[in-house]
């Protein structure tokens, strides 16, 4: 049958709230103790009403965590999808950043907790609870109450860690499929971390799960003063907090978590070191 586009797309919304809702409650009966779910603002033609309709459809499934973050456009990699899409289509720089403010304010106001950046818990999650007892790590995937030093990745594009190297997967699932088929590791490329890695990683891990890293004799960087004068203008406006050897990110600097790490990427900042660093992930 044929309804107005509409009625059509109403009829589409509300069957994506259906299987939604049915893989949520299949897991509580088979025994997952953490629901999550992903949220993401800033997308094609979305405003309020959809974001804080999304928002308010998902809190009647009450997921035990979820994760809050940005759309990225980029039709060069993702392709078919966002082709379809130009950057009129986004949401302005003022309204994305609303639908951010806005949503966040939301989901504290129904009982969420804000861990680390982009992720929210409740307050009985493990998420919430690692994050209180300091034992809140990051992975690729994003946050998580546990922590391993080998994470394998299987799948087509998928990355693994060991924490002293990465090693990410071809990225063609025929590629992928054919190179297990012979018996071969499906690598496509890698990196083994240098001791300058590892203390950069242990930082950026630092401001990320704790918001907060401390430098000593050990654990410090040929640019570590240079890193620090970057963060003058972040510091003038509140964002953060540098003594002689700490770095602390501020409640108000939350949402900036990814920009003062990025200081402290020595890598990216060699290679281009012209980057904004202030307003380019926001």
């Amino acid at each position: 049958q044929d309804y107005d586009p509409k009625v059509q797309k109403a009829i589409n919304r509300i069957q994506s709230y259906e299987k939604v809702k049915e893989v949520t409650e299949f897991a509580r009966e088979i025994g997952y103790r953490g629901i999550s779910h992903d949220l993401v603002f800033g997308l094609p033609h979305q405003n309020w009403e959809a974001m804080e309709n999304t928002i308010r459809k998902t809190m009647e499934l009450k997921p035990d965590r979820l994760a809050f973050y940005s759309y990225a456009h980029v039709p060069w990699v993702k392709g078919v999808g966002q082709r379809g899409f130009d950057e009129n289509d986004l949401p302005s720089g003022d309204e994305k950043r609303r639908l951010y403010e806005d949503g966040k304010k939301l989901l504290e106001d129904l009982g969420y907790i804000e861990v680390g950046m982009d992720h929210f818990s409740l307050a009985h999650d493990d998420l919430y609870q690692s994050m209180t007892q300091r034992k809140l790590h990051r992975n690729f995937m994003g946050y998580t109450s546990s922590k391993t030093q080998l994470m394998v990745g299987l799948g087509m594009s998928a990355i693994s860690d060991s924490w002293f190297a990465f090693a990410q997967n071809v990225k063609t699932v025929e590629e992928y499929q054919k190179m297990v088929a012979q018996g071969e590791i499906p690598v496509v490329k890698g990196h083994i971390l240098n001791q300058e890695d590892l203390a950069v990683r242990r930082h950026i891990l630092n401001l990320m799960c704790q918001l907060e890293t401390e430098f000593t004799e050990t654990n410090s960087f040929p640019e570590l003063q240079n890193s620090l004068e970057m963060l003058s203008e972040m510091q003038k406006d509140g964002l953060v907090e540098i003594f002689d050897a700490k770095v602390k990110i501020t409640e108000k600097g939350r949402a900036f978590t990814r920009n003062v790490a990025m200081v402290f990427d020595l890598r990216m900042m060699r290679n281009q070191p012209g980057t904004r660093i202030f307003s380019m992930t926001i």
